[in-house]
């Protein structure tokens, strides 16, 4: 999911949130997303997808999937929203779900998600001097339903909590944010 906000959002504002369908993985989409906004203040871009598999046993189309979800998603959403940001010379980027500590069964996710944070750091530094900012966040599991269907309750309780991730995401989007770029920022929860 990406989140495009203009202003900030009080929960009497939650029936003015326009849902687009969008696929995010492809670029004519994304363009098409980006361009009927009238302008981009925040990106807050949370979009990824997870498949384990030993490395000589994994498909290469398993492979460019995890690519195509978890990078290049977040490289065109970046790109299309970073020119209007330029345009109005403003502009938080918080990307998340990063992994900066690969582990076995997980090359692909692992892959895509240090470019994830590779990216991030380059806009970053490509937007210096500059209002726009790029961050990221690093949760590990997070305790969503769909994680829990798909791994189980048993380790649940030490999961990150979207109630605790918000805050930290919101806060690199918030002006409060304005001098902080480039950084990973670990919510690794209990695990």
């Amino acid at each position: 999911m990406s989140i495009f906000l203009k202003g900030i959002l009080t929960p009497k504002d939650f029936d003015k949130i326009q849902f687009i369908p969008s696929n995010l993985t492809d670029e004519g989409s994304v363009e098409n997303l980006i361009n009927r906004m009238e302008r981009v203040d925040v990106l807050i871009h949370l979009v990824g997808g997870f498949s384990i598999g030993k490395t000589h046993e994994y498909s290469f189309t398993d492979w460019k999937q995890q690519l195509d979800l978890n990078l290049n998603s977040t490289f065109l959403v970046c790109q299309h929203s970073l020119k209007k940001m330029v345009q109005n010379r403003y502009g938080p980027i918080v990307t998340s779900r990063g992994a900066v500590q690969p582990g076995g069964q997980m090359a692909a996710y692992c892959a895509s998600k240090a470019g994830v944070v590779a990216l991030t750091q380059a806009i970053a530094d490509e937007t210096k001097n500059t209002n726009i900012t790029a961050n990221i966040v690093l949760p590990t599991i997070i305790d969503t339903p769909s994680n829990r269907q798909a791994m189980g309750e048993e380790n649940a309780s030490k999961w990150v909590k979207p109630e605790s991730l918000a805050p930290v995401i919101c806060f690199l989007a918030s002006e409060a944010a304005k001098d902080v770029r480039g950084a990973a920022i670990p919510v690794h929860g209990n695990i």
